[in-house]
Formats: structure tokens, C-alpha cells, sequence
């Protein structure tokens, strides 16, 4: 490891510890929180607390992410324990060669299978304004998706009588920003409250009459071979949702995620 120092140690990280899932010498992986940022960004200057930085306090030495994770997006988050590690991940990351898994709940019923193939345009923002080509073509996206449960609740939201949700298992096949997110609002399915791309209504209902005020996506799963060790690795978040979510799906109980 680069660093074994325990002078990062703060008053956050002992009374709020992150749920760590797998450590070893070289990466350790987390249940970052929804709500919580990656790392520091402009977009959310006003922002104090991040994972890196909260894990580093926690553990006692520097940790390197390797991916991202949306700030609303709950789930399994992986470090590296050293920048010479990070860069093995990386391109663990890069060639491909990592099978992730997302579960959400959506808007409607979807098909209990299906593939969404459609390329998306960079998205541009206060970091990369400055960086990004405005006539750069859309990027090949790929997302896979299986239906767990369905439910219908008798409560009226916007223009339908009912309400009808999905809880799906996504399984990307490429890694765009926001890419999930943007997927599903494409096939009419926006995921629950997603207040960039979600359904206004449906996202009012969930804060006000359940009481659900997150955005109901969560990285489920990384699977790869371990770099240093050659050995498979699976990282699994069960249970990614309050209860009060998984309740309204009563043959979740029934079925293996």
C-alpha cells in the first residue's frame, strides 16, 4: 500500500463509518449512500462531504476511486488502496472486462426483458463546457434489463387512475454518463425519483405519499477477475431499498435477487 497513516483519522468517518463490503491490499469497496458525492466537484461546490475523502478518514490512508457513481445513485462503490493500483483497475474498467449490476424502480410496466440500444451525446456542463465538442456524434450505449416485480397501487398520478411500477435489474454494457438514467427516461420508463430525468408527478408521489424522497437507483453488483490475485471477485449490495420500497412489491419475497 502507498500509505498505512492513521493521522486522517475524523470525527465522521467514528461516528458515521461507511458500510464497507470487500477489502484487501489493493481495493476496498463501499455502499456509498445516496446523496453523497463521489469526490469534490464544481457542480456542488457548496457540497462538504464525499466518499473519498470520509473512507480515507475512516481506514487511515488515501483511497483512489475508480469509477463514479451519481450523487443520488446509492450502491456499490469501489477504491483502490494506492495510485499505482488505481491504474490496474482503471483498465480492468477500460477493457471492459467488469460485468455491473443496477436495480431500480421504474415508471410503468416494462417488458420482463429487453435491451436498450441507443447511442447518447456528451452532456455538458460547468466542468466540461469548456472541454467538450459540440459536434461530437453520440457514443454507443447499451443497457440490459429484466423485469423482478411488478405493482399497481389504486392511487391516481397524473393523467392515469392507477399507478404501475417496475422493479428492474439493469445489467450496462457500456459506461456513459448518467447512461441508466437517460436509458429509461428514452423507453418511457424513468426511474423513480431521478429529478433530472424522472416524472415530476410520479416522483411527488413517492415524497409525499410514501414518503420515499431518494432516487430509486442502486449498483448492485461488480464482478471481475481480481488483477493481483487472478481469482473471480463478486461484490454484492443486497437489499439495495428501504423496506418501504421493497413492501409495495410483495413478490419480491418470493423472488431471488
Amino acid at each position: 500500500m502507498e500509505s498505512t497513516r492513521s493521522d486522517f483519522q475524523g470525527t465522521d468517518a467514528a461516528t458515521n463509518p461507511l458500510s464497507i463490503l470487500y477489502q484487501d491490499d489493493y481495493l476496498i469497496a463501499i455502499d456509498k449512500p445516496a446523496g453523497l458525492l463521489v469526490h469534490r466537484t464544481k457542480l456542488d461546490a457548496r457540497e462538504t462531504r464525499f466518499a473519498m475523502q470520509l473512507l480515507r478518514d475512516q481506514v487511515g490512508f488515501r483511497v483512489y476511486p475508480i469509477h463514479r457513481l451519481d450523487k443520488p445513485t446509492s450502491g456499490v462503490l469501489l477504491f483502490a488502496t494506492s495510485s499505482e493500483n488505481a491504474q490496474i483497475l482503471s483498465n480492468v474498467f477500460a477493457e471492459r472486462a467488469v460485468d455491473k449490476t443496477y436495480q431500480a424502480v421504474v415508471r410503468g410496466w416494462t417488458d420482463e426483458e429487453g435491451r436498450i440500444d441507443y447511442p447518447l451525446k456528451e452532456i455538458r456542463d460547468r466542468t466540461t463546457d469548456g472541454k467538450a465538442r459540440v459536434d461530437k456524434p453520440a457514443q454507443e450505449a447499451v443497457s440490459s434489463f429484466r423485469s423482478i416485480a411488478k405493482c399497481e397501487l389504486s392511487n391516481p398520478v397524473g393523467r392515469y387512475s392507477t399507478a404501475r411500477y417496475t422493479f428492474v435489474e439493469i445489467t450496462p454494457e457500456t459506461g456513459r454518463k448518467n447512461q441508466i438514467r437517460r436509458h429509461f427516461k428514452h423507453v418511457f420508463h424513468p426511474i423513480i425519483g431521478d429529478r433530472k430525468f424522472g416524472d415530476r408527478a410520479h416522483n411527488a408521489f413517492f415524497r409525499e405519499a410514501l414518503d420515499i424522497d431518494r432516487m430509486l437507483l442502486a449498483a448492485t453488483g461488480l464482478s471481475f477477475t481480481h488483477p493481483w490475485t487472478h481469482e473471480p471477485i463478486s461484490i454484492r449490495k443486497p437489499d439495495p431499498f428501504p423496506k418501504s420500497v421493497r413492501s409495495l412489491f410483495p413478490s419480491l419475497g418470493k423472488t431471488h435477487i
